[in-house]
């Protein structure tokens, strides 16, 4: 590995670290304009994480240490993700750890630390919360994974940096079966950001909420981390449609490095769409009843079997 592709790996987490919040704010601030209300600054998920960082942390005296632990787990869990996910260049020297069902996994472990922590006090919100969140994660999962598997029958591999390479050099053409699991995923990133319509992140009431009720213990610089990690697992989630479905402009090595200069501001606008289309789709959307989210989710999975019947039938 030479020092430009390491240079490039170092870049792409501080990019997802530092980009994150600023994401979530963008999606909030396009809610609001769409709903006709005042929006608040795109900086303000900043402001609320720098001001959770300096308060002192209070914690309820039957905590165990996986309660203390979890945040810092559940934070460096989204922060590995990242680093093998190619937002920005498919030349990363964590590329030969890169497999799309080993980021699957990596998902599935921040969400049962997550779970255990909110169920660890024994307040009934977190308890409510956390067999919600788990309900939603065994069914999403699957959904997730066929879109997966779609994608690397295409591609003949599951590495996602190999995937996002391999469709870059195919002549763009409308797939039935891409547009199927692109529908498929984008239900999954929903759910599995607490999103409208499976969960409304900007709620206060504790009976319908679902990630919000397993963070009610967590005050100052753990809810910050905790918050801080639901961004960039939003982050993460829309760099990884980027690479499935959109992934042109990331750096591949063949260009010359100055050619990476030009991937991050191809990546912000990626993301500004992305918002908007995802604020766009919660202000159209309603939220559903918490025993309605598997009907939604096994919408999904259908979205992605259809994807893979068109591709083997088509072989498109």
């Amino acid at each position: 590995m030479n020092s430009v592709e390491w240079l490039t790996q170092v870049l792409e987490v501080a990019v997802a670290l530092a980009a994150a919040p600023l994401f979530l704010g963008w999606v909030n601030q396009c809610r609001a304009w769409l709903q006709n209300r005042s929006a608040p600054s795109a900086l303000q998920v900043y402001r609320g994480l720098r001001k959770l960082f300096v308060k002192e942390a209070v914690m309820a005296e039957q905590a165990s240490p996986l309660f203390r632990i979890a945040p810092y787990a559940v934070f460096g869990i989204m922060a590995t993700a990242a680093a093998i996910i190619p937002s920005m260049s498919t030349r990363l020297p964590f590329s030969a750890a890169a497999d799309a069902i080993a980021l699957v996994g990596l998902f599935a472990a921040s969400r049962m630390f997550l779970a255990l922590a909110a169920m660890d006090i024994g307040v009934p919100f977190g308890t409510f919360g956390a067999r919600r969140e788990m309900m939603v994660g065994f069914l999403a999962e699957p959904a997730l994974l066929m879109v997966i598997l779609v994608a690397s029958l295409l591609s003949m591999t599951t590495a996602l940096p190999q995937i996002s390479q391999r469709l870059v050099t195919e002549t763009p053409v409308l797939s039935p079966s891409l547009a199927f699991t692109a529908v498929a995923f984008t239900m999954v990133l929903l759910a599995e950001n607490a999103r409208i319509p499976i969960d409304n992140p900007g709620t206060h009431l504790e009976l319908t909420m679902i990630h919000e009720a397993m963070l009610l213990e967590y005050s100052a610089r753990h809810l910050a981390l905790m918050e801080w990690a639901a961004a960039l697992k939003l982050f993460n989630y829309a760099c990884i449609g980027f690479a499935l479905f959109i992934p042109w402009g990331a750096w591949s090595g063949e260009a010359g490095p100055y050619h990476l200069l030009g991937a991050l501001p191809i990546l912000a606008v990626k993301l500004l769409i992305a918002g908007m289309a995802l604020a766009l789709i919660e202000t159209v959307s309603a939220k559903l009843r918490v025993f309605r989210a598997p009907e939604f989710l096994a919408t999904a999975f259908l979205c992605a079997v259809l994807g893979l019947l068109v591709h083997l039938l088509l072989g498109d």
